[in-house]
């Protein structure tokens, strides 16, 4: 687990590290490539708002292998863009020095091969509010609501499997486990009555939660011990994580998602089997 041990405390609790880098870069069509990993929830997020914003054309993609070694996240083959082979590269274009984790998503300067910002809350935020100001994912009338949604549901449910997960401590596991079901019963109360989280529309707040909603049965359920229920136990969740499906589920990779969680962690399945279900087609039917 040795690259998780500097984001472990000393009561066994899963402490994600800060993002090294923030810059806020004004949009300049062509400059820029969104490093992400199909497998990964932040970066899909950020494929996601690309996508619905149409700004694939604005900014360039490149996906890196699912399975992330000691050297981190490599490209298939050298990047035709940035000329590199490693994403680790980038970050030490930009800091010599940085020693910390290298994460995905990142966005890079094309014209120097330099992260720019690894900032995964800002950037999709940044991708409405300088990109498209007129995107309706973060509109201002909603955003106090749209906030309101994110904070909880980062801490409990996009993190918070993450601190189930990796927690190296009963106590902590029990805690993250206890506050995941606790949002996420939240949530089922509220989708009984509402199609998304704020107003009668799809918002940022709907994003972020989906894309942890879309790896709950295949990832985070068994491999990291979030066992409670099943997204699919939960019918008001499930039925609005299917709805969403039918607007972007094109961005899913389940290989890319099983084959990460499940060869990557060593520390948690030192096996490397990957699980052959659950069946994708129940997300369509």
């Amino acid at each position: 687990m040795a690259q998780f041990t500097k984001e472990t405390s000393t009561t066994g609790a899963f402490v994600r590290q800060p993002n090294r880098f923030t810059a806020r870069p004004e949009p300049e069509p062509g400059r820029y490539r969104l490093v992400v990993s199909l497998a990964c929830p932040w970066a899909h997020r950020a494929v996601i708002v690309r996508k619905l914003l149409n700004l694939e054309d604005d900014i360039s993609l490149a996906v890196v292998d699912p399975i992330r070694d000691e050297k981190g996240w490599r490209f298939p083959g050298t990047d035709p863009v940035l000329n590199i082979d490693f994403l680790s590269e980038a970050y030490r274009n930009a800091d010599p020095h940085y020693d910390g984790r290298v994460t995905v998503p990142a966005l890079v300067d094309t014209t120097t091969s330099e992260v720019v910002t690894n900032d995964y809350p800002q950037i999709t935020l940044d991708f409405s509010l300088r990109w498209r100001p007129e995107s309706t994912l973060y509109p201002e009338h909603l955003r106090d609501e749209i906030d309101a949604w994110i904070e909880p549901i980062f801490h409990n449910v996009n993190n918070g499997v993450y601190k189930a997960g990796f927690a190296t401590s009963q106590e902590a596991y029990e805690d993250a486990y206890t506050a995941l079901f606790a949002e996420l019963d939240r949530i089922e109360e509220h989708l009984s009555t509402n199609t998304f989280l704020v107003g009668d529309q799809l918002t940022e707040a709907d994003i972020r939660l989906w894309t942890t909603l879309v790896r709950f049965d295949a990832v985070y359920h068994g491999h990291f011990k979030c066992n409670r229920n099943k997204l699919t136990e939960m019918p008001n969740l499930w039925a609005y994580a299917k709805r969403l499906y039918e607007k972007f589920g094109d961005t899913v990779d389940w290989d890319h998602i099983k084959r990460h969680y499940y060869v990557t962690h060593h520390q948690i399945n030192p096996t490397g089997i990957v699980p052959a279900g659950p069946d994708p087609q129940a997300w369509t039917r």
